[in-house]
């Protein structure tokens, strides 16, 4: 296998932490996002899409999400169970991960593409370019303020998000509250729940990938 990545964005560092929580190595070919490698006819050769990760695998099939990384890695190495092991457990892991993604991980990424300069004319991720909007840029912010000033009630009487065992939850989670960092946004200090998780989480070898 080959794992194609960008060692700064949040994006593929959701599959590297997976990848390590797996106890796996698979070799690794950094993509220079800041001058521009993934628009360039060479990667669009390799992911249409314009973006990272991209996991491409032995026979050739090469995965652009992270849900699609994620979900070969937990079927080609089921233990530890990242994506849940029952039934319950995994419909609970998808509802969280639906919800950080639409509340929070969208409000950020919405926030940072439409205010950050690096950014310019690159609003959205893709093969197209588009003008940022400052309006969105502002209503990411307040989005992603909310939901972290929420997050806390998500962690009362648990140890991680799915209960008493980690998860690709705590993933989503960990790597967008880092994410967040970019835009100053932090856990409200009486987070207490919050910030127990993230020190917790934030402690684990692959959180240091």
């Amino acid at each position: 296998m080959l794992f194609h990545d960008c060692n700064f964005a949040p994006s593929p560092r959701l599959v590297r932490v997976f990848i390590a929580e797996k106890g796996l190595a698979i070799p690794t070919r950094e993509v220079d996002l800041r001058n521009g490698e993934q628009l360039s006819p060479e990667y669009r050769a390799i992911n249409p899409y314009c973006s990272v990760p991209v996991l491409e695998l032995d026979d050739g099939t090469r995965l652009t999400s992270t849900q699609g990384c994620w979900r070969y890695l937990e079927e080609s190495v089921p233990n530890p169970p990242l994506l849940g092991s029952t039934p319950t457990e995994k419909a609970l892991i998808a509802d969280l991960l639906w919800h950080i993604e639409n509340d929070g991980w969208q409000a950020i990424t919405e926030a940072v593409r439409n205010t950050l300069p690096g950014m310019k004319d690159r609003a959205l991720t893709g093969a197209e370019n588009y003008a940022q909007i400052p309006a969105l840029g502002e209503r990411g912010k307040l989005r992603g303020e909310r939901f972290l000033a929420k997050f806390d009630k998500m962690l009362a009487g648990r140890d991680y998000l799915a209960g008493d065992r980690y998860s690709a939850a705590d993933i989503m989670a960990l790597v967008l509250v880092d994410f967040a960092g970019w835009l100053k946004i932090v856990l409200p200090a009486e987070a207490s729940n919050a910030r127990r998780w993230y020190a917790a989480v934030s402690a684990r070898p692959s959180a240091r990938l």
